[in-house]
């Protein structure tokens, strides 16, 4: 039987009603592409084997504004493809199609994925094939776009540095101004307990 693996970064169970979701920071303006693969639990032969036709799960993406970017069904095994925005945390969330699991109780669902983003999702042996280039003119296609998703990649971070500063500044701003409020009602509080005491000790003629 052939490992999958192997050439899937991670696999993860489902059942008729769950949901998996993952977080991927992704800069702006960059292509992600997810392969899966699904395999269903066979409670006779007691291992995962390969689902029946029809059978799939559902994929939606939303972006870090929580805005859906993609929602839609898919088969048994296959792709799911994007491009980011906005950059910052993008949430990929997958739950099988809950009426055909509903064919087998108790059904679980076993889902390979990997995730590819950026230069990665490019397949350079087509590229070079379509544009009938040398390998010397692939690589140096290969290497430009490395050179892009690292320059995107240093733009995301500062968005990433500038975000933290903001919220940074505004965080110390609010503890300034609480700290402000806090030492002006403890004046007040102190100017209205001795006008208080005063009028005490006068009343009992203490003073």
């Amino acid at each position: 039987m052939l490992d999958l693996t192997m050439f899937y970064a991670l696999y993860f169970h489902i059942g008729e009603t769950e949901k998996k979701c993952f977080i991927e920071e992704i800069p702006d303006e960059t292509m992600v592409i997810g392969k899966y693969r699904t395999q269903l639990w066979d409670k006779q032969m007691r291992s995962f084997l390969q689902t029946t036709p029809g059978l799939g799960v559902h994929v939606e993406i939303k972006d870090p504004d929580t805005k859906t970017i993609l929602s839609r069904q898919y088969g048994s095994d296959g792709r799911f493809t994007f491009t980011s925005h906005t950059p910052g945390e993008h949430q990929i969330c997958l739950h099988s199609n809950s009426t055909k699991m509903a064919l087998f109780a108790g059904g679980k669902l076993r889902v390979h994925l990997d995730i590819q983003v950026g230069e990665h999702t490019n397949n350079y042996p087509e590229i070079a094939a379509k544009d009938k280039l040398t390998e010397l003119q692939l690589r140096a296609r290969q290497l430009l776009d490395q050179v892009e998703q690292i320059q995107k990649e240093q733009n995301y971070q500062q968005y990433r540095e500038e975000r933290f500063r903001m919220t940074s500044e505004s965080t110390n701003q609010h503890v300034l101004w609480w700290s402000i409020a806090q030492t002006l009602i403890l004046i007040f509080t102190g100017i209205w307990q001795l006008k208080h005491l005063k009028s005490f000790f006068e009343a009992k003629k203490l003073v």
